[in-house]
């Protein structure tokens, strides 16, 4: 007599839910009021755990105040994040964000399994129910990225950037995935690592091969919060910024932004405990705002830097404004962030000009992120 079938486990009888997150709303003695649901803190450990496998380390993963923020949304972008249990277990998450003000015709797409539970279908399943979310709210252009590390990218065949310049492996699990689901890679960036802190007789020589083309203008910075007197360039900046880095053939159009923004985006930084950086370039005959940089430290990953927007107005390019923000910017956070041994920057491969800036100050590739894009009919 044969042996009979072994008895389903509890895995394969146990039913794929998929249910709303609700983050509580920021008020309450204990940062974020009520006590987070065991829902949130699933889809948190999920995202930690990913990081940690995938990279060994928290760099790129929000903290949990970060995350709670973040998940509140605001009056730009509404925000959707979703848990999926198989049972009891959570096997993954998946969200959608939609943009409010601007690109309202777009919804960012994300989803993750944990690795136990791939290969199931289970990606499929939470990728089209954060779709169905977006054409329930009328979006018809949905956007996506992921990161791969470097040494997943040596050898073997790249898909190359459709609008862009640059590949990722096409043997890499995400990028089979996203092409599967009908998703097209439009950009790739470069994440790259400096090593701090940098040596002062380095920055010292960049700063003087630049300054004497940068005579006409003056640098000012500040910590968290854009001086009043600023904050009016400032958005005006960030606005700009928002279309006139490499965008490649993605559908986003020009973000805009004013005082109100600028303070906005500044107190949800502070309430999620992310310090901010920003050394700013002034054109002394017009008064001027024409470049700027950013930085961000978090005291819960204090080892890491994240290197933000960077930006020189076009008609001030050619002084060598970008390579001065950034040093004085770099003094600024190795002396507030001592505890700081690396900065993260990300860069599009056909930003040749910025790539450069980056590469005279040490920095070194880490890993390609895709931008990736889809079309609804």
């Amino acid at each position: 007599m044969a042996a009979p079938d072994p008895e389903p486990s509890a895995a394969e009888n146990a039913v794929l839910t998929i249910t709303a997150v609700e983050v509580p709303p920021a008020a309450g003695p204990e940062h974020g009021g009520a006590q987070l649901s065991a829902a949130f803190q699933a889809c948190h450990s999920l995202r930690v755990a990913h990081e940690l496998a995938l990279w060994g380390n928290l760099d790129r993963c929000p903290t949990l105040p970060e995350a709670m923020e973040y998940w509140r949304g605001n009056d730009y972008e509404e925000r959707h994040l979703y848990l999926a249990r198989l049972g009891t277990e959570p096997v993954g998450l998946c969200s959608v964000t939609l943009p409010l003000r601007e690109n309202t015709h777009t919804a960012g797409i994300d989803v993750l399994i944990a690795p136990a539970h791939r290969r199931q279908g289970l990606g499929r399943a939470l990728l089209a129910h954060a779709e169905g979310v977006a054409r329930a709210r009328g979006r018809t252009s949905l956007d996506a990225y992921h990161e791969v590390p470097l040494d997943r990218t040596e050898g073997g065949s790249l898909l190359p950037a459709k609008s862009g310049a640059g590949g990722l492996p096409v043997n890499d699990p995400a990028v089979a995935f996203a092409v599967a689901a009908g998703y097209e890679l439009e950009q790739v960036e470069r994440s790259s690592r400096l090593e701090l802190p940098v040596p002062e007789d380095v920055l010292d020589l960049l700063e003087a091969g630049a300054a004497p083309k940068a005579g006409e203008y003056t640098l000012t910075g500040w910590d968290d919060t854009c001086p009043e007197d600023l904050v009016q360039a400032y958005a005006r900046l960030k606005a700009t910024m928002s279309t006139d880095v490499p965008i490649a053939g993605l559908d986003w159009e020009r973000e805009d932004w004013d005082t109100a923004r600028v303070h906005e985006e500044e107190q949800t930084l502070l309430r999620g405990g992310v310090q901010s950086a920003v050394t700013a370039a002034v054109h002394r005959t017009t008064g001027e705002l024409v470049a700027y940089t950013v930085l961000n430290w978090r005291p819960g990953v204090p080892e890491s830097v994240a290197q933000q927007d960077t930006l020189v107005t076009e008609e001030h390019r050619g002084r060598r404004l970008g390579m001065l923000v950034k040093i004085a910017n770099l003094r600024r956070a190795q002396a507030r962030w001592p505890a700081a041994s690396s900065v993260l920057t990300w860069n599009a491969n056909e930003n040749q000009h910025m790539l450069a800036i980056n590469i005279a100050l040490g920095f070194k590739p880490a890993g390609y992120e895709g931008e990736w894009q889809k079309r609804l009919g």
